[in-house]
């Protein structure tokens, strides 16, 4: 596969392409999503929190939350076309750090609101994107 400038891709920068698609996806449906239905989200997140010491905190978490979530997708998608162009992924990992922040914050926040089942599929993507940058690396 060649880029812009008439060179080949390797499989390590095709990893990339799609590995910083897939966060893009992610993270700005999640931190979209925020946006155009924060109240039913609030709503709800305060229905999640309500016997947490984070019940009082959730309005500026979720804003805190939405700006991650909207900076990684966002980051990872300019990486895509960073990559695409100059061929370097740096962005891609930047892209990958902010996922990693991400995540935690919402591990953190299941597993305050003894929600386990919430808190293991966000490890599932944590994993993810742990081998993410192995791969990247």
């Amino acid at each position: 596969m060649e880029n812009l400038f008439g060179t080949n891709y390797t499989p390590q920068q095709i990893a990339a392409i799609f590995i910083g698609i897939f966060w893009s996806i992610l993270f700005l449906q999640s931190g979209l999503d925020k946006v155009f239905d924060w109240k039913g989200n609030l709503s709800w997140l305060k229905g999640h929190f309500e016997k947490s010491i984070l019940s009082s905190m959730v309005t500026p978490l979720l804003g805190v939350l939405t700006f991650f979530e909207i900076a990684t997708g966002a980051i990872s998608a300019f990486g895509v076309i960073h990559l695409l162009i100059t061929g370097y992924k740096n962005w891609i990992v930047y892209g990958l750090l902010l996922s990693i922040i991400s995540l935690l914050m919402l591990f953190f926040g299941q597993r305050l609101a003894k929600d386990y089942p919430g808190a293991q599929s966000i490890a599932i993507y944590f994993g993810i994107a742990l081998v993410s940058i192995i791969i990247l690396n």
